[in-house]
């Protein structure tokens, strides 16, 4: 982080208009946004900047420090599973400028992100327990904590310095990119009277009367934006059937259509599928669309090797959450799995680049299984393949294969049981390296010896059930027992 860079006005105007009119670099600077104004009259446009994004707040007009109500990822999706909340402080950097700290606090719904022995001790006078030969120091007398537990967990609900933690998470850390985003949609209001915009443009889909100021895209994903270029195709080279992936890309088209660019998905998914996604993305996300949705053979595959999971599920209501806001996604299917081997390779790459070519204005985020989207010939057990990725990279100038890289966990895998007669489906152990809990994308300076050009990873994986296990996939619906026939 670097401190102390003095940007004046007019730096900042010229900022603005960098590169094409109304949009910004895709990617984050590396530095902090200092505001040539008093703090004092900074924070008047911070606070109506928090009001039109619709992020309602709370404020200690005291100190210049506002903390805004929890917002679910992906506007509002019953299945995000993931708040967010910002701790905004105003910081005096000289007596005639100013700059913001913004902490991302997030809060799951299960106790994945829970530091550990962070457990409430209940007693009848709901105090906090503990160990009680050191209670006295806390204790009214009768051995207890004087502090109630209400009482502790609002003091926790505030982050200390630049990294903290809320109650049952583990993260908490400065954003940069959302201090950023402040800056530029305060921008316009600085320098109206030069007429420029630096208002971030969200990609609005053709059509759509309105798109959100602001939408909840999770925390910003380590060199992502770098890499997403129009045109360009970005190949995804996944472990089927864990939950991280699936949100890894919602996030991804989420964090790109915000900044305006707009995003086309492409998943391994039947080509037959297709009317039927189209269908549900443009519906209302209701008991019915999802059950039309469902009914293709394809969920209820007797061998579901993870394409078919409840996280695929789950990502598409947040793809389709997007739609409905107004911001341009789109979604294809290319698998074609009637074919095999080196027919079928052929097969995808064409449907791939129909698609690439037919929108050449886009962003295209192709999701598959690691074979398919190496971008070098062949494979140990035929040196003569050529995957999708190959054959692709040979007609297109702007292809970047990633490898899948994650902490060790557990995914739903398909594989041989020990005589190799058949598929063997269920939750087994996936073996990664830890490289934290950040989602992030990293390239190398070149391609290694599958073609690949880098790795997105993704942390600790937790498998994902098929979808037909949740109730159709319907996120309201009660999930199936085990023990129901049928399944």
């Amino acid at each position: 982080m670097r401190a102390g860079v003095w940007l004046s006005l007019v730096m900042l105007v010229g900022l603005a208009v960098g590169g094409c009119a109304g949009r910004q670099d895709l990617e984050t600077p590396d530095y902090e946004a200092i505001y040539d104004l008093p703090l004092e009259e900074m924070w008047p446009l911070v606070r109506e900047y928090f009001t039109d994004a619709h992020l309602p707040y709370r404020e200690d007009r005291g100190s210049l420090v506002l903390e805004t109500e929890w917002k679910q990822e992906f506007g509002g999706s019953k299945i995000a599973g993931y708040w967010h909340r910002y701790m905004v402080i105003g910081k005096r950097e000289t007596p005639t400028k100013s700059k913001l700290w913004i902490i991302r606090i997030t809060k799951s719904v299960n106790k994945t992100l829970a530091q550990p022995g962070r457990q409430l001790d209940w007693g009848t006078n709901r105090g906090l327990g503990g160990d009680p030969s050191q209670r006295d120091q806390f204790s009214l007398g009768n051995g207890d904590y004087s502090i109630s537990v209400e009482d502790e967990a609002d003091r926790l609900a505030f982050p200390v310095g630049e990294n903290a933690f809320y109650v049952d998470s583990g993260q908490g850390t400065r954003d940069l990119t959302m201090e950023w985003r402040v800056f530029r949609g305060i921008m316009p209001k600085l320098a109206k009277k030069q007429q420029v915009s630096a208002e971030q443009q969200v990609a609005k889909a053709p059509g759509a009367k309105d798109a959100p100021a602001f939408t909840e895209c999770g925390q910003s994903i380590l060199g992502l934006k770098k890499q997403a270029k129009a045109g360009g195709v970005m190949l995804l080279g996944e472990l089927h059937g864990t939950q991280e992936v699936p949100r890894f890309i919602a996030q991804s088209v989420c964090q790109l259509v915000t900044v305006g660019m707009p995003v086309t998905v492409g998943l391994e998914l039947p080509v037959e599928n297709e009317d039927r996604i189209t269908a549900f993305l443009q519906s209302q996300g209701g008991e019915v669309d999802w059950l039309k949705l469902m009914e293709a053979p394809f969920w209820r595959s007797p061998y579901p090797d993870g394409r078919g999971s409840a996280a695929v599920a789950n990502m598409l209501e947040q793809l389709r959450q997007l739609r409905a806001q107004g911001l341009d996604v789109a979604v294809f299917v290319y698998d074609h799995p009637k074919l095999s081997g080196q027919k079928r390779e052929e097969a995808l790459t064409q449907t791939v680049l129909s698609q690439v070519k037919a929108t050449p204005q886009r962003f295209h985020l192709v999701v598959s299984g690691n074979v398919h989207s190496r971008t070098a010939k062949g494979l140990p057990w035929d040196k003569q393949y050529r995957p999708m990725g190959y054959l692709l990279k040979e007609q297109l100038d702007d292809v970047t294969a990633l490898d899948m890289a994650y902490d060790s966990g557990t995914a739903w895998i398909c594989a041989a049981d020990a005589q190799g007669r058949k598929l063997d489906c269920g939750v087994k152990s996936a073996k990664g390296k830890d490289n934290g809990d950040r989602f992030f994308v990293h390239t190398w300076s070149s391609a290694n010896k599958d073609g690949y050009h880098g790795v997105f990873y993704v942390g600790h994986v937790s498998a994902s059930e098929p979808a037909i296990h949740k109730g159709l996939g319907n996120p309201d619906a009660a999930p199936v027992p085990e023990s129901a026939p049928g399944l």
